[in-house]
């Protein structure tokens, strides 16, 4: 039997209903607020996973009550900044959620509660602009521009500026901005004719996603060089903005339909032209899989994206499953210490990425299931930058303790969080930081 109550159902989730009135009505999302939170009291199951239950957990047992009716509605607030919308507690941890009656969707409850803070403007500026994603890096890719800002980031005077401005902790290591964006490079080829698999389309099409197009192109270059030596045909998005996770985290949800007005067209018209949507950020694959499609429920086009969008490595062993995907590789990886990000690990695809890196002959890949702490733009704030790297350490301990060759992770800035948190902690680690897909490329001998 599961662990919901004797139901051999699947967790479900509901659609978000952002666009109805009561969403907003402040004093029913103040009663559901304690409802759910008692839920959470009595359970505690989920006390190791982020900061928000431990906050939770500590205002109820330090209120006049011991309980959650003894807790001042105002500081409901304090666990809602401590939700960085990973949703692990749905997906792993609580007995509670739909089908069950209770119908506990932790994390929806607190977008729903960011979503309420943002209509009432109570944001600050410097979540705007870490959200403003297309914004910064349209700016900060100029080639001069570009050079000027990763100086400013290395510079420890500057830092102290941007912290006393904006809030960016000065010790957060910041990606650098890329002179030359990923789209305006990337050489893609698509005379190869299309194979279908029965699990795949034959041929892709890349949403390069703000993180490769601005901060670190040559991850795309890698997708590009792994899917031409299979013979891939492979096209670019036609247009593109930003995927809406980081306005989705900010409870933003005009903004994110704002950017879904842009992407969902062309997108869908891809998918319904028979290609595969490759997204090399997790973050961005969730974004189309499962959170777009539950904000506006009943679009075919969101659906039609939706059913097309694939992790790379999910999309790689499935070709592999169906025989169409190369295996000459030249290059062994020796050992790999890989991390699954927790919007890897909610898509429910199992470990793929695990799965091609195990291909390569002379690779040992050690996994590491856990949270590292960073998520987006959470980790880079000053107020929260020490508990990011509190909640990272079993992932840095972990990831250094096989000796790797080489550090590796699908998200990207979680690979430099970690990469920071094992320095910082004091670990001499001469490993090197990799994508995966940089990993498969250097196998293949590209």
């Amino acid at each position: 039997m599961s662990k919901r109550e004797g139901s051999l159902e699947a967790p479900t989730r509901h659609p978000i209903a952002w666009q109805e009135a009561d969403y907003y009505d402040e004093a029913k999302l103040g009663r559901e607020l304690e409802r759910v939170f008692d839920i959470c009291h009595g359970c505690r199951r989920c006390v190791n996973l982020c900061n928000a239950f431990p906050t939770l957990f500590d205002l109820v047992d330090e209120g006049s009550t011991g309980e959650v009716d003894g807790v001042d509605r105002k500081d409901f607030v304090k666990v809602v900044d401590q939700c960085y919308l990973c949703d692990l507690c749905f997906m792993t941890k609580c007995p509670y959620v739909p089908p069950h009656p209770w119908n506990v969707d932790f994390p929806h409850l607190m977008l729903r509660a960011k979503a309420v803070r943002f209509r009432k403007g109570e944001v600050r500026l410097r979540d705007k602009v870490l959200t403003s994603t297309d914004a910064l890096g349209k700016l900060a890719a100029i080639p001069v521009v570009a050079q000027t800002v990763n100086a400013a980031n290395r510079n420890g005077a500057a830092r102290v500026v941007l912290q006393s401005v904006l809030g960016v902790d000065k010790r957060r290591e910041l990606p650098p901005y890329a002179p030359t964006r990923f789209r305006r490079a990337a050489e893609l080829r698509a005379e190869w004719p299309v194979r279908d698999g029965e699990r795949t389309p034959g041929k892709v099409a890349i949403f390069s996603t703000c993180y490769i197009n601005y901060n670190e192109p040559g991850i795309g270059h890698d997708l590009v060089a792994v899917l031409a030596h299979n013979e891939i045909p492979a096209v670019l998005a036609r247009q593109e903005a930003c995927c809406g996770m980081p306005k989705l985290e900010l409870g933003d949800l005009e903004g994110v339909r704002r950017l879904k007005d842009v992407n969902i067209p062309q997108l869908a018209a891809l998918a319904r032209d028979g290609y595969a949507i490759l997204a090399a950020v997790p973050s961005c694959a969730l974004m189309f899989k499962h959170e777009l499609p539950l904000l506006f429920p009943g679009d075919a086009d969101i659906k039609a994206v939706a059913g097309a969008m694939f992790d790379p490595f999910e999309y790689f062993i499935l070709r592999h499953r169906d025989g169409l995907l190369k295996t000459d590789f030249k290059q062994p990886l020796g050992k790999v210490s890989y991390h699954i990000p927790c919007h890897s690990r909610v898509q429910n695809i199992g470990q793929k990425t695990r799965e091609t890196l195990q291909l390569v002959p002379g690779t040992e890949v050690t996994t590491v299931e856990r949270c590292a702490g960073h998520d987006g733009t959470w980790g880079v704030k000053e107020e929260y930058f020490d508990q990011s790297m509190k909640i990272g350490r079993p992932v840095f301990r972990q990831m250094a303790q096989a000796a790797p060759d080489f550090i590796s992770s699908d998200c990207p800035i979680a690979a430099r969080h970690i990469q920071q948190g094992i320095r910082d902690g004091g670990t001499a680690l001469a490993a090197e930081k990799a994508h995966p897909l940089t990993l498969l490329r250097r196998a293949y001998g590209l």
